[in-house]
């Protein structure tokens, strides 16, 4: 199976929601020693949930599936270049590469331009548009020291 074997696979199930309009026109498949371990279509507007990009879900089903949050070694096929919280996703899963079709310039043509996304991330937490207020750190830090000394902890 090549790269485009499974870039095809993501982009046909992206094309399922283009038709049924289930969902954003964006689908992806996780891939792990040649096999396909998750497979994803955008569910946000079907599940009522707006973390159900088609990224996310693969992810999900993959970690499910092989019973991990680790996914080293896998490389993710998406149809689209992932928004910046598929991209962190992508990151924390440990997922070796990323393969995609459609920019995000392509996706903005569209309707779905996540510029303002990366824009946002990008600034200083207090030049956000989203307020955000620091409070109770130091309990907040004792309950972080509480997990990093206790030999029992589940590491990630």
């Amino acid at each position: 199976m090549t790269d485009e074997t499974f870039l095809r696979r993501a982009i046909e199930l992206s094309r399922g929601n283009a038709v049924s309009a289930e969902g954003g026109p964006f689908g992806a498949v996780v891939v792990r020693d040649g096999e396909i371990v998750g497979e994803g279509v955008n569910r946000v507007t079907t599940d009522q949930d707006p973390t159900a990009h088609a990224e996310m879900v693969a992810i999900r089903e993959a970690c499910a599936r092989l019973g991990t949050h680790d996914l080293s070694g896998a490389v993710v096929y998406t149809s689209c270049e992932p928004c910046p919280m598929c991209l962190t996703a992508i990151l924390w899963a440990r997922i070796d590469r990323m393969v995609y079709a459609n920019t995000r310039a392509d996706a903005a043509e569209i309707g779905f331009d996540d510029a303002w996304f990366y824009e946002q991330v990008a600034l200083p937490i207090g030049e956000r548009a989203l307020p955000a207020v620091n409070l109770l750190r130091d309990e907040a830090r004792a309950v972080f020291r509480q997990w990093y000394e206790n030999p029992d902890k589940n590491p990630y």
